[in-house]
């Protein structure tokens, strides 16, 4: 995989993008090679937005992991999430944030994160994919002169947590910790409220990743999740935990119309739950 150092770039016109001055956001890219559930080689650039505390670090890390459109992947040009990246900067973190391969302006073919049809879901080759790239993201990040690479946080939202959960169970060096905000795939709230394709292999899959996984976690879900019902993401957690992972679930009230918006728009509710997580894995806020 080949890296690029981090540099600011000037957004398309179109894009009309206020830079996050007040977090010192900046941009970078990387090449990252991994493959598709066929086996096909891919090599693709993934865009990398990054804010920091101000002052020279070092500073504790976050990988931030976006979801999975099912609609329209070119959307947004590239995450950002800022009021969140705002919350982990106050706590004193650097926050690296991928456009993963398949995302955004830089195209949504090749899709090296397709888990096949409703009925025929292959959920391993997404989460190694992801992960390989989340994996080259972090070692960017620890090439930083102001990051403190033994001490890493990762942390994702639906098809980012769950490959967030994936990620943790290669036991990266430096991982202290990991958020899951309502991780999974195959969900379709408008087909199958809360009834994801396939659920028995993604409870597998966690199954898998608990028996490797060293690093505490924090999973959050909501009662009114429309991609992931409780009843899944709670036998998800059971098998996690059953094959040796260890990991808080915290299954929240209904949120909105749609509890798998909370990590976007509920952060008000959420940030209590993550912040006592952090004090207690060693990510005090400042000042404490």
């Amino acid at each position: 995989m080949a890296f690029a150092m981090p540099q600011e770039e000037a957004e398309p016109a179109k894009a009309a993008i206020k830079w996050a001055t007040d977090i010192n956001e900046t941009v970078g890219t990387l090449t990252v090679a991994v493959k598709d559930m066929y086996g096909r080689d891919i090599s693709g650039e993934v865009v990398i937005t990054a804010f920091k505390p101000a002052g020279p670090g070092p500073f504790p890390v976050v990988i931030l992991n976006h979801g999975r459109s099912a609609t329209n992947r070119a959307e947004p040009p590239r995450f950002r999430y800022t009021q969140q990246a705002r919350y982990f900067v106050r706590r004193g973190f650097a926050v690296f944030e991928p456009t993963r391969i398949g995302y955004g302006e830089k195209g949504t073919t090749p899709d090296p994160e397709d888990s096949g049809t409703c009925n025929n879901k292959s959920y391993a080759p997404m989460a190694e994919a992801a992960s390989t790239e989340i994996l080259a993201v972090l070692e960017y990040a620890k090439k930083q002169s102001h990051v403190d690479a033994s001490r890493v946080l990762i942390v994702g939202q639906s098809v980012g947590g769950y490959s967030t959960v994936a990620t943790a169970a290669k036991n990266p060096a430096g991982l202290v910790a990991a958020i899951n905000f309502a991780g999974g795939s195959g969900g379709n709230p408008t087909e199958r409220p809360g009834e994801p394709c396939q659920p028995n292999k993604l409870e597998k899959m966690y199954e898998t990743f608990g028996a490797s996984t060293k690093a505490p976690m924090l999973w959050i879900y909501t009662e009114n999740d429309q991609y992931f019902g409780p009843r899944y993401s709670k036998a998800w957690h059971a098998a996690f935990v059953k094959a040796g992972g260890k990991a808080e679930y915290a299954l929240l009230p209904a949120f909105a119309k749609d509890g798998h918006t909370l990590f976007a728009s509920g952060m008000k509710i959420w940030e209590p739950v993550v912040s006592r997580f952090l004090d207690e894995n060693g990510f005090p806020a400042a000042g404490k």
